[in-house]
């Protein structure tokens, strides 16, 4: 992994680069950028994102496949250590810095203090060892036990997590577990070591929606147990709404808002975020009409587009007097606390928010 050294970066405002954690906060992302150096160009695929996030707390972060979303908390988790990827920036964990820490100390924090849930279990797990060696395996990485008192470990989490006959089941391999099976062991894999940051790549992708149900409840009763900070990676603004206590929303490797998810969610800034909201189907409302999708597709990180990377798919880019096709919005307050990465003034965003947006969602 490449670390690359610069001068550091003015704020915008309300957004803070400055070195070093932030009070309070178990979690500090400043200025990452994660690029890959390929054989059609360098993908930029996290451009200088900040966050933080205390214990106790749940960081949702949504957007379209391609946003970012998953490198970053790969990047967090520091699993882009190869010779093509370009990392810049710096991840405090427990006022740890981690991008520049050697391989070893990472994988040592790895699964102890930080651990992740991925997308796809069956393939996160290996095919050949059975699910309750494997759960042993990462317990016994950070814990100098026997293997009995390990195992005792394994199907004790395997029961906390809602797997049914739980020392029949160590014994299975993976593809023998239903997809709602396989999740509910990756968590307890996840969380063998009771980590105090957990990191929830999509985990509720391809369940019905009772198993989505189950798994998020058992994801906050034990964040509530061991107190963990979360962050849930999703397409589902649903899923986010249930779970996540601050919100922020990437579009091709930017963070373009941020905020609490509650004010993100009852008055967003940004038109990325204000369609996201009109394409998600709601039970509260009767719909007249079909759903509104975001017209057009993610740019390629390879050449994303000048200025804001959004305004070839927004239809208020007109509005800004040319800024978007130009100039790169910065990240300013709109409120305490909320952030938004737009041209249009706030007053504009407020009318059209209130007039064309909120009557149709």
């Amino acid at each position: 992994m490449e670390k690359v050294t610069e001068p550091a970066p003015t704020a915008a405002v309300g957004e803070p680069v400055a070195s070093g954690p932030a009070n309070g906060s178990y979690l500090s992302v400043r200025d990452l950028h994660i690029h890959f150096q390929t054989d059609d160009g360098l993908v930029k695929s996290v451009d200088g994102i900040s966050f933080d996030l205390e214990r106790g707390r749940t960081l949702g972060i949504v957007g379209e496949s391609g946003s970012g979303k998953s490198v970053t908390s790969l990047g967090i988790m520091g699993l882009h250590r190869t010779a093509r990827a370009r990392i810049k920036g710096e991840v405090w964990l427990d006022g740890e810095e981690l991008v520049g820490a050697s391989a070893d100390r990472v994988r040592r924090l790895r699964g102890r203090k930080m651990a992740m849930i991925f997308q796809d279990p069956l393939s996160a797990m290996h095919p050949y060892y059975k699910v309750g060696a494997q759960i042993v395996e990462a317990y016994r990485v950070h814990h100098k036990v026997s293997r009995k008192v390990a195992s005792e470990r394994a199907m004790e989490m395997l029961d906390r997590v809602g797997i049914p006959e739980p020392r029949k089941r160590f014994h299975d391999y993976p593809h023998q577990f239903s997809g709602g099976m396989r999740q509910r062991a990756m968590i307890a894999m996840a969380l063998v070591n009771n980590p105090e940051l957990l990191i929830a790549d999509e985990p509720t992708t391809a369940l019905d929606v009772t198993v989505q149900a189950q798994i998020l409840d058992l994801i906050r009763d034990l964040q509530k147990e061991f107190g963990s900070a979360v962050i849930m990676i999703t397409h589902d603004l649903g899923v986010v709404a249930e779970v996540a206590d601050d919100l922020l929303v990437m579009y091709a490797g930017r963070v373009v808002e941020r905020g609490s998810a509650e004010r993100v969610f009852t008055k967003p800034q940004h038109p990325y975020a204000w369609g996201l909201l009109g394409s998600m189907p709601r039970l509260d409302r009767e719909r007249t009409d079909r759903l509104n999708p975001v017209k057009g597709s993610p740019p390629s990180l390879i050449n994303v587009p000048s200025g804001c990377a959004f305004h070839p798919r927004c239809p208020y880019a007109s509005l800004t007097g040319g800024s978007s096709e130009s100039v790169v919005p910065e990240l300013r307050e709109t409120a305490p606390g909320h952030l938004a990465a737009c041209h249009l003034a706030q007053a504009e965003r407020n009318r059209i928010w209130t007039e064309e947006i909120e009557p149709k969602l």
